[in-house]
């Protein structure tokens, strides 16, 4: 078993081989995760969400549910989740968007930058599972980014279905409610 600590606004490598269990715990809570990942023996295969809600036709992620890949590879089986509600929606937070809504892109922090940087890869945009994010869809089809239901402690589960490198961020937006206005660290274990 192996434990990692992914520290606020940074990204971690972690590799995990076919079989084994994925546990990513908000320890404070209430701090979104950008889980991201590729197939270790091709980094143009990697995490998909928009595959991820055609193949599970949904824009929910529940247990039993399979994380898919760019090419519709099963990647992770969802196994034990606290908290039931992540965000397939949204991209890495990026320079960009930090300058479009805070008008404070220069040298902030961010998840593209994070997972590149972590996995060695230079993804011009990357589309992550964002793990305890809450967004809201309205029936008008408007979107809310609300303050997350994770507590202390909640964790989700996966099983890997293939070998795999994990590019995961502790998410770095504190400018508003998406980490409950602070960012806090993460925890991930492998066994």
């Amino acid at each position: 078993m192996s434990k990692y600590i992914i520290n606020p606004c940074s990204g971690m490598k972690i590799e995990a081989a076919k079989g084994q269990i994925i546990e990513i715990v908000d320890i404070d809570g209430g701090q979104v995760v950008d889980f991201f990942a590729e197939m270790r023996t091709n980094s143009d295969e990697f995490v998909s969400p928009g595959v991820t809600i055609d193949c599970n036709e949904s824009l929910r992620l529940n247990v039993g549910d399979i994380i898919y890949s760019n090419k519709y590879t099963p990647m992770f089986k969802i196994v034990y989740d606290d908290v039931k509600e992540h965000d397939l929606i949204h991209p890495c937070c990026r320079p960009e968007m930090y300058n479009f809504f805070y008008h404070n892109g220069k040298e902030h922090p961010n998840c593209l930058d994070n997972i590149n940087g972590a996995i060695g890869t230079s993804h011009p945009i990357i589309r992550p599972i964002n793990l305890f994010m809450y967004t809201k869809i309205n029936a008008d089809g408007s979107i809310e980014v609300c303050t997350p239901l994770s507590k202390a402690n909640d964790k989700v589960v996966l099983e890997a279905l293939a070998d795999v490198t994990l590019g995961i961020a502790a998410c770095s937006v504190s400018e508003s409610s998406c980490n409950s206005g602070k960012c806090t660290a993460v925890e991930v274990v492998v066994k």
